[in-house]
């Protein structure tokens, strides 16, 4: 069995969001081939010990797609069948937002703009021990409302982190619209270069794409923190889901669960 396959990512996140009852569905699967690329090729971890010193770090900042994130790390073994059964359920460790308490998770997040100051301390921590770790911090395109990431962003590239690789999630929309209709971004690529972030655009989704990528910034040791930009389709894989903002909110019934599984296993 191949770890991190996109298709069975997206399915853990449909087990969860259906057992749970719970949102943010869209917002998970766009980032699926971006974290399943990133945990199966790149990111360093020890599979027996999700705290070891010499990891590189994973900081989920849109902590609402945090289903995504579990179940990658279900896929590591830190996560349990039990435990994706009862997600956002009473008594459960897992729940909606991403939680530092839960094995492989870097950071409580949720309340957006504040993962990647964590990111950038931990990518400036890395430099200072001269520990050749790095410190991956995925964003969403919404969030970059939030005047904390551009403090940090500016901090990152006066510290010369080039230990830190910025993944943002442009799927072009948040929570109650399109990014263009809340607060239009222009061209986001551009903004990070001009904080001196070398920039990469990706198809979030072509798994091939993102690996060379993520290959290509972490191996640019030249003093400039990394962007990469990540064109990606909110609620991707589940085709009455694609570009539909109601699916932020919108919990599945057994109908629409069913649905949405049957179309993942087509796909397979």
């Amino acid at each position: 069995m191949k770890k991190f396959d996109a298709g069975r990512v997206r399915k853990t996140v449909l087990d969860m969001a259906f057992s749970g009852s719970t949102v943010h569905i869209g917002c998970a699967f766009s980032i699926v081939e971006l974290l399943a690329v990133l945990y199966r090729n790149h990111l360093r971890f020890d599979a027996e010990n999700s705290r070891a010193d010499d990891r590189d770090y994973m900081v989920l900042s849109k902590g609402h797609g945090v289903m995504a994130q579990y179940a990658c790390l279900h896929e590591i073994g830190w996560l349990s069948d039990d435990d994706i059964a009862r997600y956002f359920q009473n008594g459960t460790r897992l729940k909606g937002l991403a939680d530092a308490h839960v094995p492989g998770i870097e950071a409580t997040s949720g309340t957006l703009g504040h993962g990647l100051p964590v990111g950038v301390g931990l990518a400036l921590g890395a430099k200072m021990k001269n520990a050749d770790q790095m410190c991956y911090t995925l964003v969403g395109d919404g969030e970059l409302n939030e005047g904390t990431i551009w403090e940090a962003a500016l901090f990152a590239a006066q510290f010369k982190l080039d230990n830190l690789v910025v993944i943002v999630d442009v799927n072009g929309f948040q929570a109650m619209g399109t990014t263009d209709e809340v607060i239009s971004l222009g061209d986001i690529g551009a903004k990070f270069s001009a904080f001196d972030f070398d920039v990469l655009t990706v198809d979030g989704h072509d798994e091939t794409a993102i690996d060379h990528s993520y290959q290509k910034l972490k191996t640019r040791k030249n003093g400039r923190p990394k962007a990469l930009i990540a064109k990606t389709v909110k609620g991707k894989g589940v085709s009455f889901m694609e570009h539909d903002n109601i699916w932020h909110y919108t919990r599945l019934n057994a109908q629409t669960y069913e649905a949405a599984v049957a179309e993942l296993q087509g796909q397979a």
